[in-house]
């Protein structure tokens, strides 16, 4: 079978839903440009599942990407591909990571976490009611960003005179719009604000995820710990995946309610409650629409005819998968509190599964319930076409989410 033409990924995704209907269209993978480099892009959900449980298959691109050392100097995305943690480890090594990280994510110590969580979204919720009655608000500024900042702080034990300098770097990370000078200059002020955090946990431990982790590593006398660029790059993944996606889902979901009058109908009829809003939305507009990169260790032939040859990169792309018609019909592209079955990939999908999953469920249901609450006259101060999304191939939300909170009195 012959190949078709390599397409070329808007790193603005600017049209990124035209763009995703491109991509299905082409067959369940097809060959794409990414800032530079060639991947499989797998838009088809039975056989990205396939592809992210199979052991044919790595993260590990130091190991198993013959491309990885002339790539890395100057690859925009290079951070993607280079850290050392569990996002880009492969069998014993990746087990060994996520075993010493998931105590933090589990169920008891996340339902415990319940009234912090409330207790924030309700001073964020206390400033929002104090302003005018007229002016507008940008919630992703004032309610989607501090929010999961916050909290993830606080699991990490960030200072909060801390937090906003990670924001910035963090932020740089999901962009692919910079130069690769850029991205390593946003890598190496992130680097060196990881390396203060740390200084400042191992000079006085607390009772946070950051304090373990150090602890972990200064007491690796079995080698079962982490090395100190595991440890660095483990809190980037913790303190990154924690905050940017779930500022994406609470955006998306708000502007989800606010554009489809009926879907808030649903909600406050009964018929749908507020775990189905997030679902929905996770699935509808998954926090990132394309998750670098993945790697193949040997020849793997498509349901097409086609073969991803041993070595070439694979590029998971969940919001294409999330929206494929073989997987919820005809009404895919449509947001539906109500649909039966709302399964997605917005967390990934096998042993590299999230597990900060529940902490986001928590946060974004939360949000969601206490905010339309406090105020049910909320609706947007722009046309919904006006919302500009981010110009970035990953994240996927908007610029500025800019709502009216309650009715003006003048």
């Amino acid at each position: 079978m012959s190949k078709q033409p390599i397409l070329v990924l808007d790193p603005e995704a600017s049209d990124h839903h035209a763009e995703h209907q491109v991509l299905r269209a082409r067959g369940p993978a097809t060959r794409v440009d990414l800032l530079g480099v060639t991947a499989w892009s797998i838009t088809d959900p039975a056989l990205l599942k396939q592809l992210l449980t199979s052991p044919r298959v790595s993260k590990d691109g130091r190991a198993h990407w013959p491309a990885f050392a002339d790539t890395v100097p100057t690859w925009p995305l290079a951070l993607w591909i280079a850290v050392s943690n569990m996002f880009t480890a492969y069998g014993t090594d990746h087990r060994r990571l996520r075993r010493m990280v998931a105590p933090a994510f589990g169920a008891r110590r996340i339902q415990a976490m319940r009234p912090a969580v409330e207790a924030i979204i309700t001073g964020l919720l206390d400033d929002l009611a104090a302003l005018p009655a007229e002016e507008s608000v940008d919630l992703r500024e004032r309610l989607a960003h501090p929010l999961p900042i916050a909290v993830i702080g606080r699991l990490m034990g960030v200072p909060e005179h801390r937090r906003h300098s990670f924001r910035a770097v963090v932020d740089g990370v999901f962009a692919t719009t910079l130069t690769a000078e850029q991205a390593a200059a946003n890598t190496a002020a992130l680097y060196r604000a990881l390396d203060e955090l740390i200084a400042a946990k191992r000079a006085r431990p607390g009772d946070d995820l950051t304090s373990l982790l150090i602890a972990a590593r200064d007491d690796e006398g079995d080698g079962g710990g982490f090395s100190h660029e595991e440890l660095r790059d483990t809190l980037l993944l913790m303190i990154s995946a924690g905050y940017e996606t779930t500022v994406n889902v609470i955006d998306q979901a708000i502007t989800a309610l606010l554009t489809d009058p009926e879907q808030l109908g649903h909600l406050r009829a009964g018929r749908a409650d507020w775990s189905d809003v997030v679902e929905e939305t996770l699935r509808h507009e998954p926090a990132v629409k394309h998750l670098p990169l993945r790697y193949a260790l040997t020849d793997i032939p498509l349901p097409d005819g086609q073969m991803i040859a041993a070595g070439e990169a694979i590029l998971a792309s969940y919001a294409a998968a999330n929206r494929h018609p073989d997987w919820h019909g005809e009404s895919a592209d449509r947001f539906d509190v109500t649909r039966p079955t709302k399964d997605h990939l917005a967390f990934g999908h096998g042993v590299h599964f999230c597990l900060g999953a529940p902490l986001a469920r928590l946060e974004v249901a939360t949000a969601l319930r206490l905010l339309f609450a406090r105020f049910p006259e909320i609706r947007l101060a722009v046309p919904a076409g006006a919302l500009r999304p981010l110009p970035t191939l990953i994240s996927n939300g908007h610029v500025t989410l800019p709502v009216h909170l309650r009715p003006d009195t003048r």
